[in-house]
């Protein structure tokens, strides 16, 4: 010690001379580790045990894994402009020949800073001179059969200051002048709301992009929404995701929950919001949070009067709590509400102060909702989360009594004008997403989709010019008529005349398909194609064999991927029969009938009234049978049987003349409903129908029970 200070002259002299010449490398920090733990996305993805995150983790047990396709690429957002000086890759033995890293500042346009054409796999690492805010491997040329597999992403360099990941989604300006912004650019809603399956996003991401689309919307999230949120920020697209709340999305639907008292549903959906919240908030693929879909509105199914309002201002409320504990775990991204009403904007007004803006769901009525935002005096910006065309809410009954659907034509009309009126409260709206990208292919499916069954219609051409997309190389067939031959007091079973007017913009030739639905028989969704004639403009349909009212559908195809589709309702009646229906009014008794449930009674007698719209149901049990007694012995040619859905499989017409013996005249064991016409000559006082084998879970169930002499 006494050494060294005896020399502190020269150590201090030296200890001078080296400041000066390390201050410079002081000045010039080592590069730091940039990537790990940032927003990572890919082009695609193996499997869900190997996410596009898994290369930034800092684990090198975890990994990201792509599809067996070239090219292939993953890219991290660093949250800011950064200076890069070295990237790393740890390949696992799915690697890459020839790739190339690149940097961009806004993840769409890029710039190379290193190519290999010569990758060895393992561990390589390049020292590269760039700029920007994202960093991307992009590989050109697989090593193997598989796909592309990185243990590690590594990028580092000196942060730039900036906005950090996920954090640059805002509501700015003031009272009438308010604007979205992403990382401090304009964002209009340019947007869809999302009905594939969220696993298959990256197939239809192109498309979506080649729309115009910005923004896609759900209703629920989940450990399910990752793959559509890594698709969508990969293409440039943001999220809005939703959360459920009961009773949304219509009448009753999800279940009446008391917003007063059941404080156990409360607090399980707060900590599943939170949950996906903490999960996802740094994701570069979310736009803003939605709590709750057309509850407001939708309590009034569950409740009336004082309580329904009671109701109303509890789950205003309880929405207004869960903003509070969004923001509380991420204070960067917007919440919102969506409601059916904008009569639910007073409520969220009054009691739920913590969201930054509104949102609704209008269709008919969406030129309105300017005028009712400014009525209302709110002091919050919207947003619109589902329109298009009008709804079965909306539209006049048809001659059949069932609401009339919208053509092709007014469809399209009203996903313009949807988008005319919204965009146009400028300062105000921020836009929407229109209803519906889906590929269901189904009533509602045929109602609202753009693209049912992945067939693009005249709507979805129509958001694709509202939104600046590409222009489109060719376009669907357009159908300006259809019309029917007759649309009630149908055959069941007979022919339909279906006269339409189409033409194709490009000239290309149209193949026709006809189908029907029995939504308004039975409540099913499903389309189920029917054989069509087609001559020249005029198609020809075999008539459903059930009653009821049901809708038929035309569409016309151009084989380039494009659909028009018309439908109409028909009513559905019995064949007319020649003779007299001798059981019309007789006594008729049964082996049971349904006396409890949903329209009933229903009893035997209801099958010889002459009246279709009744019938009667028997239990659910084998067998069972039917009697009418003719009042006198009785000579006829001809039986007709008018099944409801629930129909004999297996039964024999029989005849008696004391109504204890009996003998067949007429059996089958594979009858399948609808309406039965047998041709039969016998003679008796008693005839019935004797079921030994239910074609359904049901019971029998006959609409009438015709006996008829000629």
């Amino acid at each position: 010690m006494q050494r060294l200070r005896s020399a502190s002259p020269l150590v201090a002299v030296i200890a001078l001379l080296a400041s000066l010449v390390l201050a410079p490398d002081a000045a010039n920090a080592a590069p730091v580790l940039l990537s790990q733990g940032r927003p990572a996305v890919a082009s695609s993805t193996e499997g869900a045990g190997t996410p596009a995150e898994a290369a930034v983790d800092g684990d090198g047990g975890t990994r990201w894994s792509s599809a067996r396709s070239d090219p292939q690429w993953l890219r991290v957002d660093l949250g800011a402009t950064s200076a890069i000086s070295r990237v790393e890759l740890d390949w696992e033995a799915a690697y890459a020949t020839a790739f190339e890293l690149q940097v961009s500042a806004d993840g769409a346009n890029w710039t190379t800073v290193r190519s290999v054409a010569n990758g060895t796999g393992g561990r390589q690492g390049f020292d590269v001179t760039g700029t920007g805010r994202y960093v991307r491997v992009h590989g050109t040329q697989r090593a193997n059969g598989y796909g592309y597999s990185l243990w590690e992403f590594r990028v580092f360099g000196t942060r730039g200051d900036g906005p950090q990941p996920g954090t640059g989604v805002r509501v700015t300006g003031g009272q009438g002048d308010w604007q979205l912004t992403v990382d401090g650019a304009p964002w209009v809603v340019k947007g869809l709301t999302w009905g594939p399956p969220a696993a298959d996003a990256a197939r239809y991401m192109p498309e979506l992009r080649s729309m115009g689309v910005n923004t896609l919307r759900t209703w629920g999230t989940d450990a399910s929404t990752r793959p559509l949120l890594d698709a969508a920020a990969a293409n440039g697209l943001r999220v809005i995701n939703g959360f459920w709340l009961q009773p949304g999305g219509g009448p009753g639907s999800g279940g009446c929950v008391n917003y007063v008292t059941d404080t156990a549903y409360k607090t399980s959906m707060l900590d599943t919001i939170r949950q996906w919240v903490a999960a996802y908030k740094d994701h570069a693929g979310v736009l803003m949070w939605n709590v709750g879909n057309e509850s407001i509105l939708g309590l009034q199914n569950c409740f009336s009067g004082a309580e329904l309002e009671n109701q109303r201002v509890a789950y205003a409320r309880y929405v207004n709590e869960a903003a509070r504990a969004i923001h509380a775990i991420d204070p960067d991204h917007p919440v919102t509400n969506t409601d059916a009403w904008t009569g639910a904007w007073v409520y969220l007004k009054a009691h739920a102060p913590d969201l930054d803006l509104y949102a609704v769901n209008s269709y008919g009525n969406v030129c309105q909702v300017r005028q009712d935002w400014i009525d209302g005096g709110y002091t919050k910006p919207y947003i619109l989360t589902e329109a298009g065309p009008a709804g079965e809410w909306e539209v006049p009954d048809d001659v059949n009594g069932v609401p009339a659907e919208p053509t092709d034509v007014q469809k399209r009309d009203g996903y313009t004008r949807a988008w005319n009126c919204i965009i146009g409260h400028t300062g105000v709206s921020f836009g929407g997403t229109l209803f519906h990208y889906g590929t269901e292919y189904d009533f509602g499916a045929v109602w609202f989709n753009l693209t049912p069954a992945g067939k693009k219609r005249l709507g979805f051409y129509a958001v694709q010019r509202a939104f600046g997309g590409a222009t489109p190389a060719n376009t669907p067939p357009v159908i300006t008529s259809m019309s029917l031959s007759r649309t009630t007091d149908v055959p069941a079973g007979g022919q339909l005349s279906i006269d339409v007017a189409a033409a194709d913009p490009d000239g290309d030739p149209i193949t026709w398909s006809a189908a029907f639905n029995s939504k308004y028989v039975d409540n099913s969704g499903a389309l189920v194609p029917t054989p069509v004639s087609v001559s020249g403009n005029r198609l020809t349909v075999t008539a459903p064999d059930r009653l009821g009212v049901w809708k038929v559908y035309v569409m016309a195809e151009d084989g380039r991927g494009n659909i028009g589709i018309e439908t109409k309702s028909i009513r559905v009646v019995a064949p007319p029969v020649a003779g007299t229906n001798v059981a019309l009014g007789k006594p008729t008794t049964a082996s049971s009938y349904q006396q409890v449930g949903d329209g009933a009674p229903f009893p035997p007698s209801n099958a010889t009234d002459g009246d279709a719209g009744s019938r009667w149901a028997s239990d659910w049990s084998d067998p069972q049978w039917l009697r009418v007694d003719l009042g006198a012995s009785t000579t006829f040619q001809h039986v007709q049987l008018v099944w409801e859905g629930a129909f004999g499989r297996a039964y024999e017409i029989q005849v008696s003349d004391d109504g204890n013996t009996w003998r067949s005249v007429h059996g089958t064991t594979s009858g399948n409903g609808g309406v039965d016409s047998i041709d039969v000559t016998a003679t008796g006082r008693y005839v019935r129908v004797n079921g030994t084998q239910r074609g359904t879970g049901y019971g029998y169930s006959l609409h009438e029970f015709g006996v008829y002499r000629r």
